[in-house]
């Protein structure tokens, strides 16, 4: 891994997927968090929990460190009680903060999605199309709210974009083959998503 990649980036996004690979993997997600960190990047962390690649208790050790050195975390609910006690996904939201992130997301599918701060908070529904293939509807979701913070867009706007890369990614068949152009983004909404 090239450090510099890392440190001069504005945000390293890393995933629970690449540290569930194994040894070698688990160090290399290590080190770019750890360079990140030092050099002020934003380090942004997708649960991503995947029960074929690690037991739930190997995941929650590695993924609890993990949160703790995270700025922003995202998870699904089954994805966050691996951190933090069960409840709704508000509470396990400001409950992931309490180890250390500022900003925690919990996608919720078909029921939208809640992200919160230490001084805010936001719901947002899905945006309504007609889905045809789910795959790759979370990380496009992460994607767009990436793409928002990166844009200082206010929470409730991130959360918008998110959903609204996450509606375009559900309604084709494929995981990326869906992701909308930034000219695209409006036509879900007929408004401008990315303010």
């Amino acid at each position: 891994m090239d450090p510099e990649l890392v440190t001069r980036a504005r945000v390293l996004h890393v995933t629970g997927i690449t540290p569930a690979l194994g040894d070698g993997p688990r160090a290399a997600v290590r080190r770019a968090v750890d360079l990140a960190r030092a050099a002020g990047v934003t380090v942004s962390l997708d649960l991503n929990y995947r029960a074929r690649l690690w037991t739930r208790e190997e995941a929650a050790a590695e993924l609890t460190h993990l949160v703790t050195r995270a700025d922003i975390v995202f998870a699904g609910p089954d994805e966050a009680s691996l951190v933090v006690p069960e409840a709704e996904p508000a509470t396990m939201a400001r409950t992931l903060l309490d180890l250390g992130p500022r900003e925690a997301v919990l996608k919720l599918g078909a029921r939208g999605a809640v992200a919160v701060t230490r001084s805010a908070r936001a719901v947002q529904d899905i945006v309504p199309v007609t889905a045809v293939d789910p795959i790759g509807a979370g990380d496009a979701f992460v994607a767009g709210y990436l793409a928002g913070l990166l844009d200082d867009a206010p929470l409730p706007g991130r959360l918008l974009l998110a959903a609204t890369c996450g509606a375009f990614a559900v309604a084709v068949s494929g995981d990326w083959e869906g992701l909308p152009r930034r000219s695209e983004l409006d036509l879900l909404l007929g408004a401008d998503v990315t303010r």
